[in-house]
């Protein structure tokens, strides 16, 4: 298991399947200077050894909050150089939550308001309790998203949508983001964390090496052309033939068994 950090549980639940829990209850696991630090942390961990892990669930601590965003009681009185110190430490997070080679699943408790709705829009997807309100509130405070929301929430619901969510600051329900796109389910509260993790052992049990090059392929092709991307999708193609994984699985169907994937 990663090592222990301050403001986040860590968990394996399942094999193979690594729960990271934000655990800032006191202020509605709001995004404080150290939570970007083990943000950072983490998935850059997680993005040197790979191979640690086959499938993530990130959520929050508690039935209240996901993420209510960053710490407004820390941020009161920053200087303009302590505040961008800050945020480069939150968009390191960030960028390293979005280049993790595992796939990621946000479990959305509650509440996630601003960097909390950036963070769970940097997971593959998102299953939400039916409970949880999204926003994007920066604009009431006088800034924008610097955490991936103007980039991810329009690509997720459409340009439309986005621009009235981002510049409303107007908070929706798990049920909107359903039908917009945003989100894959909505779950009873006491089945949303046993459903991400179903679906996330349902991941773990496929070829590690396979689900990576999935999600690599999916998310460099989106920055492509069609030609471009359907021949950097036949080069990952390519990369599972050698390999052990792809012969075992080959025999688990011919022998009507389980396959045994070790990932190599």
């Amino acid at each position: 298991m990663a090592k222990p950090y301050e403001t986040i549980r860590l968990d394996e639940p399942r094999p193979h399947t690594l729960l990271a829990t934000l655990n800032r209850p006191e202020s509605s696991n709001a995004m404080n200077t150290q939570m970007g630090i083990d943000l950072l942390d983490l998935f850059d961990g997680i993005g040197a050894d790979p191979a640690r892990y086959r499938a993530i669930v990130l959520t929050g601590t508690g039935p209240r909050a996901f993420c209510a965003g960053g710490d407004l009681k820390e941020r009161n009185g920053m200087t303009d150089a302590a505040w961008q110190a800050q945020h480069l430490i939150f968009e390191r997070g960030i960028r390293a939550l979005i280049a993790c080679p595992v796939p990621v699943i946000a479990a959305v408790n509650g509440a996630a308001f601003g960097g909390g709705c950036e963070i769970a829009l940097c997971c593959d997807f998102i299953y939400a309790s039916e409970t949880a309100r999204f926003a994007l509130t920066e604009v009431t405070l006088g800034i924008m998203p610097g955490a991936g929301g103007t980039q991810n929430l329009p690509r997720a619901v459409g340009a439309r949508r986005a621009k009235e969510v981002l510049l409303t600051g107007k908070p929706f329900t798990a049920a909107d983001g359903f039908a917009w796109g945003m989100i894959n389910r909505v779950c009873p509260p006491e089945q949303l964390l046993e459903e991400a993790l179903d679906v996330a052992g349902t991941i773990a049990a496929n070829a590690p090496i396979s689900t990576r090059q999935i999600k690599h392929t999916v998310n460099m092709g989106l920055g492509m052309d069609l030609h471009s991307a359907l021949m950097f999708e036949i080069e990952a193609y390519n990369r599972m033939v050698p390999t052990e994984d792809r012969r075992e699985g080959v025999r688990a169907f011919n022998e009507r068994r389980k396959p045994n994937f070790q990932g190599r």
